[in-house]
C-alpha cells in the first residue's frame, strides 16, 4: 500500500512525541529534579563579618548571633567554623559544626574560643553550605590574650640615623604593654641611648609600677651619643615571671664639624675680564688640638654662558708663609661643559696632611687652565672635624713641585734637566712620616702603545719611588673608572674613556706612601723614576707632579730638610 507524504510526516511527529514523553518520565537520567541543582535555591545570612573582643587563650567570648536560612532548599544546611571559633544552635552547646534540616530561618550563635598558644590578632571563617545552592561565608576575627605573664612592645627595632656627638635625636614613642604581670616592669639601656616616661626627663633606667604594669604605657627613646661611629645597643624590659623583652637600638654618631667658607663663586677663565687664578687670605680654624680631620669641598657652577667645554687641569694651593712657596693640597680635572652640581657638596679632598698651614690667617690660591671666556665659578669650603688627632703636631716639606699647570710638569720620553733626585733629612723626634704624591699625565705623544694609547694622558704606566736607591713604592697610573663618574652629564664631551690615573670631573688621586720607621731621624735619598719610554718627538708628553714629605709627632716638630 502506498503511503502519502502527509501520512509519513504525521507518523514522524507521533514517534518523536512518544520518545520525548519517555525521556521526561525517566527524569532525564539524573534523579528527581527537586533534589538536584536548583538554580532558584539560595542561602541567606544577615551579616558578612563578626568581630570579637579580646579573650584569654582557652576561654570563650560572649556569643554573637546571626540569622541563617534559605529559599527553595529542601536538604540540610551545614554550618562550620575554622580553628579558634565555635558555633551553636542553642547558645549552650558549642562545636565546630552544626546542621540545619532545611532553609527555615534559624538563629545561629558564634563565639571566639582561642586555643592554647593562639595569641594576637586571629582571623577565621564561618562557612554555610548545601548541595543545592552556592556557599556563603562570614569573616571572623578576635584577639587572643596569653594567660602567662607577658610583656609586649609596639617596636622591637629602632634606627635613629645620623646624630652629632653630644647632641640628642628626636624622641621616638614606643608602647609597652603587660599581661598577667605580678611585679613592676624594669626598663634599662646603656650608654648612648636614653629613655623617658614623659618626654622631658631622660635617663638610662625607668620602672613602671605594678599598678600600671598590666596597662599600655608609652616610653620615649632617644639617641644621645657620647662616642663617634655606628653604635648598636639593646634596651632591656623585664618583669618577674615574664620573659625578658628587648628592643634593638642603632644610630650613627657624627663628629662636631666647624665649617669655613672661602672662595665663593670665583670666576676663573681667560679673556673677557677673567683670570685663570685667584688668591685670597681667609681666617680658618685657630685651635687644632681636637681636630682629627680636615676636608675640603670644591663646587663649580656655570655662568649663563655655560661652563668651559673642555676637561682642564686645575688645583688648589696653600702658601707656606715661611718659605713663600705654594703647596698643592688638591688637584682635579674639570668636567666637560658642566659644573659639579650633581654632587651635593662638589668634589671632596682630604687635606689633613696640611693642617699646620690651614689654621688662622691662611692664603689660598685656586687655578683652572681655562682658555675660554666661559668662566668656571669656583666655591670652596672646609670642614674641621673634631676628634682625637693621630698626632698633635704636623709638618710638611715639598720634595717635587712641578704643578703649575698641565705642561709645566716633567717632560716624558725625552731628555730634560729637571732634578728628580733629592736628599731628605727627617728630624729625630718624628714619629710618623709619609710621602704624599699627586701625578697626572698630559699630552698625546707617540709612538702609541700597542693598544693605541698615546702618552701621557692615555698610556698606562708604572713609576717607581726609589728610597736609598731601591725601588720602594710603585705608582700605577691605570684606569680609575671614568664611565662610573657620578658627574655623568658631560656630553658631548669625551668623558667616559679611561685615562691613565685620572678622569674628567674627578679628583686626581693622592698616592700616600708610609716611610719605614728606620728612616726617622736619618738622611736618605729620594728619586722619582718614570717608567722607560722614548718619544718619537712628534708631540710632547708631561707629568705634572707634586710630592711632599709629611711628618707627625707628639712633640713640636720641624719640617724635613730637602736638598737637591
Amino acid at each position: 500500500m502506498k503511503i502519502s507524504d502527509n501520512n509519513i510526516l504525521r507518523l514522524v511527529i507521533v514517534i518523536f512525541s512518544t520518545f520525548t514523553l519517555l525521556i521526561n518520565c525517566s527524569g532525564g537520567g539524573g534523579g528527581d529534579s527537586s533534589v538536584g541543582n536548583n538554580q532558584s535555591a539560595e542561602i541567606t545570612v544577615n551579616v558578612t563579618s563578626l568581630s570579637f573582643e579580646e579573650v584569654f587563650e582557652m576561654e570563650h567570648s560572649i556569643s554573637q548571633s546571626i540569622e541563617v536560612g534559605g529559599s527553595d532548599i529542601l536538604s540540610s544546611i551545614e554550618i562550620s567554623v575554622s580553628h579558634n571559633f565555635e558555633v551553636s544552635l542553642n547558645n549552650t552547646t558549642f562545636d565546630s559544626q552544626v546542621s540545619l534540616n532545611d532553609g527555615t530561618l534559624t538563629t545561629v550563635y558564634v563565639r571566639f574560643s582561642p586555643q592554647d598558644g593562639s595569641i594576637g590578632f586571629l582571623n577565621g571563617t564561618l562557612t554555610i553550605q548545601t548541595a543545592q545552592a552556592n556557599n556563603k561565608t562570614v569573616s571572623l576575627s578576635g584577639v587572643g590574650l596569653s594567660t602567662a605573664p607577658l610583656i609586649s612592645s609596639s617596636n622591637t627595632n629602632l634606627s635613629f640615623g645620623n646624630v652629632q656627638i653630644f647632641e640628642h635625636s628626636n624622641a621616638f614613642p614606643v608602647t609597652i604593654s603587660g599581661q598577667n604581670l605580678v611585679s613592676d616592669i624594669s626598663i634599662a639601656v646603656d650608654g648612648n641611648f636614653q629613655i623617658s616616661s614623659d618626654e622631658l626627663t631622660f635617663t638610662n633606667s625607668i620602672v613602671i609600677p605594678l599598678e600600671s604594669a598590666n596597662e599600655s604605657n608609652i616610653l620615649y627613646i632617644r639617641f644621645s651619643p657620647t662616642e663617634i661611629g655606628n653604635i648598636s645597643e639593646t634596651l632591656s624590659i623585664v618583669s618577674e615571671t615574664a620573659s625578658e623583652l628587648t628592643i634593638a637600638l642603632s644610630g650613627n654618631s657624627t663628629p662636631v664639624i666647624h665649617n669655613y667658607t672661602t672662595f665663593n663663586e670665583e670666576a676663573l677663565g681667560f679673556g673677557g675680564g677673567f683670570n685663570q687664578s685667584a688668591i685670597q687670605t681667609f681666617n680658618l680654624h685657630e685651635d687644632l688640638t681636637n681636630i682629627a680631620q680636615i676636608k675640603m669641598y670644591l663646587q663649580i657652577d656655570c655662568p649663563s654662558t655655560g661652563c668651559d667645554d673642555w676637561d682642564r687641569f686645575a688645583n688648589i694651593k696653600v702658601k707656606d708663609q715661611v718659605s713663600g712657596d705654594w703647596f698643592e693640597i688638591g688637584r682635579y680635572i674639570t668636567p666637560y661643559w658642566v659644573g659639579t652640581q650633581q654632587l651635593e657638596r662638589g668634589l671632596e679632598f682630604d687635606v689633613t696632611d696640611f693642617k699646620s698651614f690651614l689654621t688662622g690667617a691662611t692664603e689660598l690660591r685656586i687655578y683652572i687652565e681655562n682658555w675660554t671666556t666661559k668662566a668656571d665659578l669656583v666655591s670652596i669650603d672646609f670642614d674641621y672635624i673634631e676628634g682625637t688627632p693621630d698626632y698633635p703636631y704636623y709638618a710638611v716639606s715639598e720634595v717635587l713641585g712641578f704643578h703649575a699647570n698641565s705642561i709645566s710638569g716633567v717632560p716624558y720620553g725625552v731628555n730634560h734637566n729637571l732634578d728628580l733626585d733629592k736628599s731628605i733629612l727627617l728630624p729625630s723626634n718624628a714619629e710618623s712620616a709619609h710621602l704624599r704624591t699627586i701625578i697626572s699625565g698630559w699630552g698625546h705623544a707617540t709612538p702609541n702603545d700597542s693598544d693605541g694609547r698615546p702618552c701621557a694622558e692615555w698610556c698606562y704606566r708604572t713609576h717607581d719611588v726609589k728610597i736609598n736607591g731601591a725601588n720602594t713604592f710603585e705608582h700605577i697610573l691605570a684606569p680609575i673608572g671614568c664611565a662610573s663618574n657620578p658627574i655623568s652629564n658631560q656630553s658631548p664631551g669625551n668623558w667616559t674613556p679611561d685615562r691613565a690615573g685620572w678622569c674628567p670631573g674627578m679628583v686626581v688621586p693622592v698616592r700616600s706612601n708610609t716611610l719605614d720607621n728606620s728612616l726617622l731621624g736619618t738622611t736618605f735619598t729620594f728619586e722619582y723614576d718614570f717608567e722607560d719610554w722614548v718619544s718619537d718627538g712628534n708631540s710632547n708628553a708631561f707629568y705634572a707632579t707634586s710630592t711632599y714629605v709629611v711628618l707627625k709627632s707628639n712633640t713640636p716638630i720641624s719640617a724635613a730638610v730637602v736638598n737637591d
